[in-house]
């Protein structure tokens, strides 16, 4: 039944059978030569029906794909290039810098930014002047540098700071530039940010956030080589919490609404000493919002984070009710607590002020591990000792028993951040009031 099946080509036969035209054809000698079916219509032209579809449709797509391709090259040519050059011209003054990202951190970016937020974006991709002077903290995501920025036009430098992050820290970058592009997160207690920025590229990329520079350094290290006044401390303390109720607060100085932050990470190095009267919170990179609209999947993996030697009993335990957004505020409250113990055990209303030391210094070594903090804290209850003698300066006493109520063993007893703020006010007055009485009673004395 096979016609010309000695054939090299397989050309289509019609046979005739029972069912209608039936077509046949066979091939010998090549290879799979059957692979092309030959097919002559009426007016003799040969029509292929075969993998020869494949290598045509290919040569068809070459040129376009060819095209796309010198295109996407060009682009990124041009942005890298773009990328590079400096800009000609600077503000004379830190303040006049806008806040500026790149559009496509924008669009990456997954916090939620407010239409006043975004319109405060500068879309200028051009890298700052900068120029790195010395290293002055390392941190488990990123280094922290002095550096000078430049302006061309005056030729003189303004001292900065540069967080770089490596490339494998993107996450926690992303988090914190979230965290200071919120327009309502800005506070005289709160690190001014500058600007962020993207540099290097593949594995070499850095991200950098750029910020004020404080040259007095962390609250810990200034700790160690200062003793503070009465006053010095009122109003240092006082600044941080302060700080740390602006973050807490679900609504602006103002009073427009603002989502409220929980820093997740207070202690005494993640504090700047702006001045001897005044400090601010920096290191926002596992800050958290706390966006009513999130669900408690959101905040499954929230729990147990920052600095061992701070955290709260219930991070310890593992127990945080994520259900309850309040919970990451009282965490932050304990944390707090911690660090107004370090700052009175420096101050001079104490009586005899002792050399510095971190919290739990006298009952754990200076890294100590999970276990042990978990069998001071947790198990054993232990908290830094208040001594009997601190009692003896009214304000002292008054603020030994905020410490107390702020490092609860209950996250429900503890005070709010407002509510020590406000502590922080009665202990002022109460100094005035000191003042004042002091000064009346000089004054009969002499008449």
């Amino acid at each position: 039944m096979v016609p010309s099946y000695n054939s090299t080509r397989c050309v289509m036969q019609p046979v005739p059978s029972q069912t209608g035209r039936m077509y046949i054809c066979g091939c010998v000698d090549d290879q799979e030569c059957n692979d092309k079916l030959i097919f002559y219509d009426h007016n003799d032209h040969s029509l292929l029906h075969s993998r020869e579809a494949v290598p045509v449709a290919t040569i068809s797509l070459l040129p376009p794909l060819l095209l796309a391709i010198t295109v996407t090259v060009l682009f990124y040519l041009y942005r890298t290039q773009r990328l590079r050059r400096r800009s000609k011209s600077w503000p004379e003054k830190p303040g006049d810098y806008a806040y500026r990202l790149s559009p496509s951190l924008v669009s990456s970016s997954q916090c939620d930014l407010s239409a006043a937020c975004a319109n405060s974006f500068n879309h200028n991709t051009e890298l700052l002047p900068i120029d790195l002077e010395q290293r002055v903290g390392k941190g488990r995501f990123a280094e922290v540098w002095r550096a000078k920025l430049k302006h061309t036009q005056s030729g003189h430098g303004e001292a900065v700071a540069v967080k770089i992050f490596p490339f494998q820290e993107y996450s926690s970058w992303r988090n914190e530039i979230c965290i200071f592009t919120d327009a309502n997160v800005k506070h005289e207690n709160v690190l001014q940010f500058i600007t962020a920025e993207e540099r290097g590229s593949g594995l070499q990329k850095e991200y950098w956030i750029i910020t004020a520079y404080h040259a007095r350094g962390n609250l810990k290290d200034y700790l160690a080589s200062h003793v503070l006044s009465w006053a010095s401390f009122l109003k240092m303390a006082g600044s941080i919490v302060r700080g740390v109720a602006h973050l807490h607060s679900e609504y602006t100085p103002c009073g427009a609404p603002k989502i409220a932050i929980a820093h997740r990470d207070i202690k005494s190095t993640n504090i700047l000493v702006k001045s001897e009267t005044e400090c601010t919170l920096c290191d926002f990179g596992i800050t958290l919002r706390l966006d009513p609209a999130l669900t408690v999947d959101a905040f499954a993996n929230s729990g147990q984070v920052g600095t061992a030697r701070y955290m709260a009993p219930e991070v310890l335990e593992s127990r945080v009710n994520l259900e309850d957004l309040e919970s990451f505020k009282q965490m932050d409250v304990y944390s707090l607590a911690l660090v107004l113990w370090e700052m009175a055990s420096r101050c001079e209303a104490i009586g005899e002020v002792k050399n510095y030391e971190l919290p739990f210094g006298s009952m754990m070594q200076e890294e100590p591990c999970l276990e042990t903090i978990r069998d001071v804290v947790l198990h054993g209850k232990g908290r830094p000792d208040l001594p009997d003698t601190w009692r003896r300066h009214p304000g002292m006493d008054v603020l030994c028993d905020t410490i107390t109520e702020c490092w609860d063993h209950d996250p429900e007893a503890r005070l709010t951040a407002p509510c020590v703020a406000e502590r922080f006010n009665l202990m002022e007055q109460m100094d005035c009031d000191c003042i004042s009485i002091h000064s009346n009673t000089v004054y009969y004395v002499s008449q």
